[in-house]
């Protein structure tokens, strides 16, 4: 029997996930709910393989994954999805996740992804790797604000917070004038037409402006 950690905080998948593998070589030697847990849990019990729900309070599945392998730890990690956005993803990916798994339409593939993994071998769909391939690229791109000054870059941070031009002026003791005059630059730098475009665009790079 090959010893499985199951983490995911719906006990509804739990159950279902015990139920596919209730006649395989796979056993459950713990069930738990987050991913604090989990890293207890892997502790305690050294099971042979993880599966990690990627969405899950006290360290989802990814950062649960990313914790494992900054200790040393390389053993087989399965994500369990129901989605899962293109950062988080490649995180996963540079984390060395060994399969990720749709939880729409587990029942059918969660086995044929043990077993790969357990042989050895990766389980991640073409798609997924497109998508990492693609954040990867995006995250090498020299980002559209990396010219701005200081002042302007605090400009922009209240534009994608929603601040009308008097309280920005009020916030930096300058005019209302000055601001339009900053607005105006920074449209021309980055090569837009308004103010809502500027937001749209900050919103894009949150790690610029968080």
């Amino acid at each position: 029997m090959i010893s499985l950690l199951l983490a995911d905080d719906h006990a509804f998948i739990r159950t279902g996930v015990e139920a596919v593998l209730n006649t395989t070589d796979y056993r459950i030697v713990a069930a738990v709910g987050s991913g604090a847990e989990a890293l207890a849990a892997v502790d305690a019990h050294d099971p042979e393989v993880c599966v990690f729900d990627v969405a899950m309070p006290g360290g989802n599945g990814v950062e649960t994954l990313q914790a494992l392998r900054r200790a040393g730890d390389q053993r087989p990690v399965i994500l369990l999805t129901a989605q899962i956005e293109d950062s988080p993803l490649l995180d996963a990916i540079d984390a060395g996740v060994d399969g990720i798994v749709g939880k729409e339409g587990a029942e059918e593939t969660l086995i044929a992804t043990l077993d790969t993994v357990m042989q050895g071998g990766k389980a991640i769909a073409p798609e997924f790797l497109a998508r990492a391939h693609k954040e990867a690229a995006r995250r090498k791109a020299p980002s559209p604000f990396a010219a701005l000054t200081p002042r302007e870059r605090t400009i922009v941070s209240f534009i994608a917070r929603g601040h009308r031009n008097r309280d920005i002026a009020a916030e930096l003791g300058i005019t209302e004038g000055t601001v339009k005059v900053y607005l105006h630059t920074l449209y021309q730098k980055l090569a837009i037409d308004n103010r809502t475009e500027l937001a749209v665009l900050a919103l894009q790079h949150p790690g610029e402006f968080a």
